[in-house]
């Protein structure tokens, strides 16, 4: 596999997770859910949601129109490596955070998985 296509194949991995976090408020119930905290929490967990939906569109946007880009400029190598250390992050915190046995749960860690894979295979040399 190139590594063009994994780059492109890395951006249409966070297009999937920006539509899924999309889907938060009505996977998870909000306001409805989050209506039993406090005004402040209900605000950052809406707004922190709303800021990952940002990166992973822009994370994706960035993998389709500068894929030779993220490949070949050192910027584009450090955003591949903060890319691939924010889904290996991710996989650590939920096992730390969400411990919870269930498929779905591992379904979606093993997609964390996958997203540092695709980040960092990039910049293997080969």
């Amino acid at each position: 596999m190139s590594k063009q296509l994994l780059i492109q194949l890395a951006g249409l991995h966070s297009f999937g997770f920006a539509l899924f976090h999309l889907a938060f408020w009505k996977l998870f119930q909000w306001p409805r859910a989050l209506s039993e905290t406090n005004v402040a929490t209900r605000a950052v967990t809406q707004i922190l949601n709303l800021r990952l939906i940002y990166v992973f569109a822009g994370a994706g946007a960035a993998c389709l129109v500068f894929t030779d880009d993220l490949l070949r400029t050192p910027l584009g190598n450090a955003l591949l490596g903060f890319m691939s250390l924010f889904w290996v992050g991710r996989t650590i915190e939920q096992f730390v955070f969400l411990r919870i046995n269930r498929p779905l749960v591992h379904i979606l860690t093993a997609l964390f998985v996958l997203g540092a894979l695709l980040f960092a295979l990039p910049l293997l040399s080969g």
